[in-house]
C-alpha cells in the first residue's frame, strides 16, 4: 500500500514544500478526488514532540461517527507515507480507533475519513520526531520474532448500552526493512503486519491494511456496537505469508 516515492524531506522545511509533497501523496493514494479539510469530522491526537520516534502514540476521534466508512493515515515524511486504511464494518463504533506507529522526520500526519456517502475529509497534525523507521529493535532478529503471531485481547468495562472498548495486541516485529541487525550489521529484510481482519459472530468489525510504519508488536484499541454476538475473530497477515487466527470470548450481550 506504498504510496510512491516522494521527495527526501527535513525538519527544515517550510510549509509549501509540506504543502507539496501532501499534494503528491494525496495524489499518488486517493487519484483526482477531492478532499475538504475539517475539524469536526476527524481529530488527530498526537504528541507535539516524540518521546520515541518508534512507539508514537496515535488517536484518531470521529465524533460524527455514524457517518464514518472508514479512514486512512498518512506520514507525509514517512519512506512510505501510507501508514494504514482501517474500514469499519457494522460490527465497529467508529467514534475512536488509537495505535502506535513509527515517525522518521519531523512531518505533518493526515488523517483522512471518508464517509459512508464517499466523500472524503482530512485534518493535520505536525509531529517532531525522527529516526523511528530505523531505530533497532534492541534484540536479536531471532528473539523478536519468538511468539510472532501471538495474540491477546482486553476489554475495558463499558456502561450499558455503550460501546464495547477492546485493545488488541498482536506480537510481531513489524521489521522495516531499514532496520540493521546489531550483531551481523547487515539490515533486515522488511517483515510487517499488512492486514488485520476482525469480527464478531457474523459482522465485520473492522479491516486495518498497515504499512511498514505501524510499531512493532502491534497494539489498536477500537470499540465494538454494544449487544453484539458471537465470539471475536481476530485474522492477522503479513507480507511474507505469515497468517494467524485466534479468537476471543466476547464481552457479555446485556453490556
Amino acid at each position: 500500500m506504498t504510496a510512491g516515492a516522494v521527495h527526501a524531506a527535513g525538519a527544515s522545511d517550510d510549509e509549501s514544500e509540506r504543502l507539496a509533497r501532501w499534494k503528491e501523496i494525496q495524489t499518488s493514494i486517493f487519484g483526482t478526488r477531492p478532499i475538504a479539510t475539517t475539524d469536526s469530522l476527524v481529530k488527530v491526537d498526537a504528541p507535539v514532540r516524540a518521546l520515541d520516534a518508534s512507539l508514537v502514540p496515535i488517536t484518531l476521534t470521529m465524533p460524527e461517527k455514524d457517518r464514518i466508512a472508514g479512514v486512512h493515515l498518512i506520514i507525509d515524511d514517512n519512506p512510505s507515507p501510507y501508514a494504514a486504511h482501517i474500514a469499519f464494518g457494522p460490527g465497529a463504533d467508529a467514534g475512536e480507533i488509537k495505535l502506535r506507529v513509527r515517525v522518521n522526520n519531523y512531518t505533518n500526519i493526515h488523517a483522512v475519513v471518508e464517509t459512508k456517502d464517499g466523500q472524503l475529509f482530512e485534518t493535520t497534525k505536525f509531529v517532531k520526531a525522527s529516526g523511528g523507521c530505523s531505530a533497532p529493535m534492541g534484540m536479536s532478529d531471532e528473539e523478536a520474532m519468538k511468539g510472532v503471531g501471538d495474540m491477546k485481547m482486553k476489554f475495558a468495562e463499558s456502561q450499558a448500552g455503550g460501546p464495547v472498548e477492546a485493545t488488541l495486541m498482536i506480537r510481531h516485529p513489524n521489521f522495516s526493512g531499514m532496520q540493521m541487525n546489531q550483531v551481523t550489521r547487515e539490515y533486515t529484510p522488511a517483515r510487517y503486519i499488512n492486514k488485520v481482519a476482525v469480527t464478531r459472530g457474523d459482522q465485520t468489525v473492522l479491516t486495518l491494511d498497515g504499512d511498514i510504519s505501524i510499531a512493532s508488536n502491534p497494539v489498536i484499541n477500537f470499540a465494538l456496537q454494544p449487544g453484539g454476538r458471537g465470539p471475536i475473530k481476530v485474522t492477522a497477515s503479513d507480507n511474507q505469508n505469515g497468517r494467524w487466527e485466534h479468537s476471543f470470548t466476547a464481552p457479555s450481550a446485556t453490556n
